[in-house]
């Protein structure tokens, strides 16, 4: 059944609009980045669907750490909730009464149904849906949305007991380390997962802002061991991806924390970007800028359970890109650690007197050693940072893959299925 059918305006009168609520939505970009044919776009305060560009294929439903995404109105296809509508928005419409289906609306759904079955190997094929939605079988278990909007308490509020600069002084690269503390309040968190972040004030229109997602950057015990504490991962965002100035308000507000000052904060978000608990699993970790967070949670769970000498780990091995050593996040720190704890790479790209090069570029360069960890079954793979990477990243991985006599697709279908490659951009 040919898809015009679905998109035939003359033939349905109702259809399920996809909605996204902006109550629970934290702002992460996953749903805009996994959409397959550009319906969903965000302004300074949502994040929406255009009813005219979804077909319902339905990507961007599994990588949404909050739920807010799988949202859906059965509306006459005249009166469809306009984009222009949806951003000013602060909670989901009441549910409208719909019209009876029409045969077009029948028929409508059946090529909504098929496309979507075939999407991942027809239409989309060019967007191949690397990246496991699952976690990998050892991964301890998350706790999710325990504070929220839709959840019994809207927030827990947070103290901060800690805010320092984790990159050298400069204009452009202002990166904040900012610890958090729960005092009393349960707030249990996995490596690998996120927060939501309520900045404080309200914005051009007079209105609360919304939470802001950032990925915790300390292990499942606490950024000090034996407190109910976290730490994040900071950039100030000083211009928008086109270089034009732009205050970000919840990385500046985050920034400009003082110790002692009051955080309310929603979570935790997120149930398969956890790592493997097993002895011997084998974690690569690739990265750029604040997308360090997750790894750097991850390293050093496995250091402390090292230091315990109870725990029997595999290959750590780290490609951390950025534009100078001076914008990296924890350089310093990063030297001090064992070079038989952890394998460091590091991709500079903006070196005075040096040529580009990036994390992709040093995976090659490993390939030998990539190659024999990707015939490991212990072995997972996260990569978090910029969305400009991950097509780098993806296609570095078929290359070594390649180099070291495997099938490719094969690799990357078992990764996928058995949640041991993880993709997290933005």
């Amino acid at each position: 059944m040919p898809l015009e059918i679905a998109l035939d305006v003359d033939a349905e009168k109702a259809i399920q609009q996809h909605l996204i609520d902006p109550e629970i939505c934290i702002r992460c970009n996953t749903c805009e980045a996994s959409c397959p044919v550009g319906a969903i776009t965000h302004d300074d305060r949502n994040y929406v669907v255009d009813a005219d560009q979804c077909n319902s294929c339905m990507a961007c439903i599994a990588p949404c750490p909050t739920g807010s995404i799988d949202n859906w109105r059965t509306v006459a296809r005249a009166s469809a909730y306009s984009v222009s509508e949806q951003f000013r928005w602060d909670a989901l419409p009441p549910e409208r009464t719909p019209e009876p289906p029409s045969a077009g609306t029948a028929r409508a759904d059946a090529a909504r149904a098929e496309f979507s079955a075939g999407s991942a190997l027809g239409s989309n094929a060019s967007r191949v849906p690397y990246g496991a939605t699952i976690a990998p079988w050892s991964a301890a278990h998350p706790y999710t949305n325990l504070y929220g909007p839709k959840a019994a308490a809207r927030f827990v509020t947070a103290t901060v007991a800690g805010n320092v600069r984790v990159t050298a002084v400069g204009h452009d690269y202002d990166t904040h380390h900012v610890v958090l503390d729960f005092g009393a309040m349960p707030f249990p968190v996995l490596e690998g997962q996120s927060i939501g972040i309520v900045p404080g004030g309200l914005d051009a229109s007079g209105r609360p802002h919304h939470a802001r997602q950032y990925s915790i950057a300390s292990p499942r015990n606490g950024e000090r061991p034996g407190y109910n504490n976290l730490s994040l991962t900071v950039k100030r965002v000083l211009e928008d991806h086109q270089g034009r100035p732009v205050r970000g308000v919840a990385s500046n507000y985050l920034c400009d924390l003082q110790v002692g000052d009051q955080v309310q904060v929603t979570g935790p978000f997120g149930s398969s970007f956890l790592m493997p608990n097993h002895p011997r699993s084998n974690i690569v970790m690739i990265c750029t800028g604040t997308g360090s967070a997750p790894m750097r949670a991850m390293t050093e769970w496995r250091r402390r359970l090292r230091a315990g000498g109870k725990f029997e780990p595999g290959t750590l091995m780290l490609f951390f890109g950025a534009r100078s050593k001076e914008e990296l996040p924890y350089f310093g720190p990063l030297q001090s650690l064992p070079t038989d704890f952890i394998d460091i790479n590091f991709a500079f790209s903006r070196g005075p007197g040096q040529p580009k090069r990036y994390v992709q570029d040093l995976m090659r360069e490993r390939a030998a050693d990539l190659g024999a960890l990707l015939r490991d079954a212990n072995t997972c793979l996260y990569v978090c940072g910029l969305k400009s990477m991950e097509d780098g990243v993806v296609l570095a991985l078929r290359d070594v893959a390649q180099q070291a006599g495997l099938h490719w697709d094969t690799v990357a279908a078992s990764l996928n299925a058995e949640g041991r490659l993880h993709l997290e951009t933005y």
